[in-house]
């Protein structure tokens, strides 16, 4: 058994930069991850954090607009007010804190634009930002004495009592241990890519999360929104790793084996409409013509040389596949990419349950709405991760009885058909959807056969795939009309009259929250 103050559960962004905070405030902090303090969907970051840093050419209120174009009517305007108010300071932190990010030659951050971005405001770290941020605060965590890191630990569920949260059973190198947490337990485990069949997201992100704040007593919320990225890797074979939004951002274009620039059919903004609009030019260009594929042509931007040099991380990945991304077009397809939806939370990262918390992906603070505008999501992290902190500082700890807290199942009841599983959520809920599609896919999922397995990571990210894709099915499935992400071809309108609502689940079943309409 292990007591701290704060239990801080997965190891991105959100959660480095929230253990440092609470323990820079005298907090003693435990940080569990799944795998080790380096790995997490933060690392795999491409692009960069949106923040209106050129305040000439800029400002915290054009970004606040476009985030609300980008989520098509269903952001928070109050979320989306204080990212693009806050997103600057938490830049400015991580560049004293070390993270090396790009910048010009009068000391200023090298700034890019990207889709459904009115100006240039992504600080970035050429095109490996994620892994810039995650390095950096996974070393000062390392070092600072007011934090444990257990790595090799994953969440089996919540110690919850009279609606309040007091840590967790984690499952640490195969041996069931109890974190009794005084102040408060965070959510912080990242997205949901891994429960479809394409994904540009590490091994790790497989929605862990939703099930252990619903199972606690939490709610989601938006679940039917997942963002599918226009431009992953589509070669026999490899992986669908990520081709940065940044790259069409610079000037990379996307053509069809003719060379046509096919997206403009779908919105003169062509490869910088917003992402959604884009995967689903894409993806039916691909149905249209599949042997023919589609192609990122990046030498638009500039020399080989400079191409390469821009996007280094890029360029190593495609050469192991043997292309040249400053001679040769990429071959791409669209893959899952970012969870909207997640586990609902105030203003402070605080969920339902009384001391439990969810920043980063893993939450729903409301910021993207329908359609996440690109590089706002390492800004969320970080503003929120802030705003959980400062809240957690006023927290006065309580004893936990430990004896409370009962045993956790020593078997688990998981499915052994995780390709199924992926495979249904990838062709009923992925980037076009309809109704009969989806409703054989709640029912197939609903019927999958659960065994009883011993408790290990294996069986335990089953069980998470398996609720996490059947919620997001069922909500595909209410959600009857198109916006932003989601996208109904037996309801290819959009549906403000009914549908400018938010659906949110709870162990009781779901209901609608109706959002404001934008003043």
């Amino acid at each position: 058994m292990i007591r701290t103050d704060v239990l801080v559960i997965g190891s991105g962004a959100a959660g480095l930069l929230l253990a440092l905070r609470c323990a820079s405030q005298g907090q003693s902090v435990a940080l569990a991850t799944k795998g080790t303090i380096e790995e997490s969907n933060t690392a795999w970051a491409q692009g960069g954090v949106a923040a209106a840093l050129d305040l000439e050419e800029d400002s915290p209120l054009a970004h606040f607009q476009d985030t609300l174009v980008a989520g098509a009517g269903l952001c928070d305007e109050r979320a989306a007010a204080i990212v693009a108010a806050e997103a600057p300071q938490r830049v400015d932190e991580l560049l004293r804190l070390g993270v090396g990010f790009d910048l010009g030659s009068g000391g200023a951050f090298d700034l890019t634009k990207e889709a459904a971005h009115s100006a240039k405001r992504v600080a970035h770290a050429a095109d490996a930002t994620g892994r810039a941020i995650s390095n950096t605060l996974a070393s000062r965590a390392l070092r600072h004495p007011n934090i444990s890191v257990l790595e090799r630990s994953i969440a089996v569920e919540l110690i919850v009592d009279s609606d309040s949260c007091h840590g967790a059973w984690l499952l640490v190198d195969g041996r069931l241990v109890s974190v009794l947490a005084s102040a408060a337990t965070a959510l912080a485990t990242g997205g949901s890519g891994r429960i479809f069949a394409r994904t540009t997201n590490p091994p790790g992100a497989t929605a862990d999360g939703l099930h252990l704040a619903l199972a606690a007593g939490a709610r989601l919320a938006d679940l039917e929104f997942t963002q599918f990225h226009p431009t992953a890797l589509a070669v026999a074979g490899a992986p669908a790793l990520l081709v940065s939004e940044a790259a069409r951002g610079e000037g990379g274009i996307v053509i069809d084996a003719k060379g046509r620039r096919f997206c403009f059919d779908s919105d003169p903004r062509g490869e910088l409409a917003p992402r959604d609009i884009v995967a689903r030019a894409i993806y039916r260009q691909l149905q249209a013509d599949p042997a023919g594929g589609v192609w990122l042509d990046l030498k638009p931007i500039g020399s080989p040389e400079a191409i390469r040099a821009r996007f280094p991380n890029i360029a190593a990945a495609c050469a192991r596949f043997g292309i040249d991304i400053g001679a040769s077009p990429i071959s791409v397809s669209p893959a899952a990419h970012y969870h909207m939806g997640g586990i609902l939370t105030d203003l402070w990262g605080r969920s339902a349950v009384e001391s439990l918390y969810a920043i980063g992906e893993c939450a729903c603070t409301g910021l993207h709405g329908a359609n996440r505008l690109a590089s706002n999501s390492l800004a969320e992290c970080l503003v929120f991760a802030s705003r959980a902190a400062e809240d957690i500082a006023k927290t006065v700890a309580g004893d936990f009885d430990e004896g409370r807290a009962t045993s956790p199942p020593a078997i688990v009841d998981a499915c052994e058909e995780v390709d199924k599983v992926r495979a249904l959520a990838w062709n009923a809920a992925g980037l076009i959807r309809d109704g009969a599609e989806l409703r054989g896919a709640v029912d197939t999922l609903s019927a999958i056969p659960l065994n009883r397995r011993p408790l290990d990571r294996s069986s335990l990210e089953a069980r998470s795939i398996l609720i996490a894709a059947t919620f997001v099915a069922k909500a595909a499935l209410l959600r009857e009309e198109s916006r932003g992400s989601h996208y109904r071809s037996d309801y290819p309108e959009r549906d403000d009259a009914h549908w400018r609502a938010r659906i949110v689940w709870s162990s009781g079943g779901q209901t609608l929250m109706p959002v404001e309409v934008p003043v």
